[in-house]
């Protein structure tokens, strides 16, 4: 009967962590080659806002069960301020919250729909954020788009599924931080 207990706890440990469903995912975006576009100080501010209706990135469909939402375990708003401003710094810009001419980033949209069988999972995910620029006289607005599809065998794994949508968002902040147009108004 002694030897049993350990065995039954054993079982009991393993089947826990086996049912174990994550219910945050660490996206961790890093900032890409950024041009300088300007040597001449201009000072800009720099306000990033989350604008999404929903914020889980992940959605997981499994068949006929309850769609499974992840969200992410730092706030995307906040991750993608810090790439944004560093990466104006990097551009040349000077961050400052005084400054006449401001670039507003608005996350607009960012989610990875997993379909997950029994044999394969499919991933598509698409991101969208809009920019939006002023100056004295003017205003600018564009808005940037992404999409990433990901298939694998058997179900997917966090870690896949994380490096997937940093790529997609190290790409498309990439794209707007290099943009020339943005760039160009913003010199005006």
């Amino acid at each position: 009967m002694k030897s049993l207990i350990p065995v039954l706890l054993s079982s009991l440990l393993l089947t826990a962590c086996a049912s174990y469903e994550p219910t945050q995912i660490g996206l961790n975006p890093t900032l890409g080659a950024v041009s300088l576009q300007t040597e001449s100080d201009t000072q800009v501010l720099i306000e990033t806002i989350d604008t999404r209706e929903a914020s889980f990135v992940l959605r997981i469909t499994e068949g006929d069960k309850t769609p499974q939402l992840i969200g992410t375990t730092e706030p995307m708003r906040q991750q993608l301020d810090k790439l944004f401003r560093n990466g104006m710094i990097k551009a040349g810009y000077v961050v400052d919250p005084a400054a006449r001419n401001s670039v507003q980033f608005q996350l607009n949209y960012l989610l990875a729909d997993v379909t997950d069988t029994t044999f394969s999972f499919e991933s598509k995910t698409r991101l969208v954020i809009n920019v939006l620029a002023k100056n004295a006289q003017q205003q600018f607005t564009k808005s940037y788009n992404a999409n990433g599809y990901l298939k694998g065998p058997l179900s997917p794994d966090f870690a896949t599924l994380e490096l997937d949508i940093n790529q997609l968002i190290d790409k498309l902040t990439t794209e707007i931080l290099n943009d020339d147009e943005l760039h160009q108004f913003i010199q005006r």
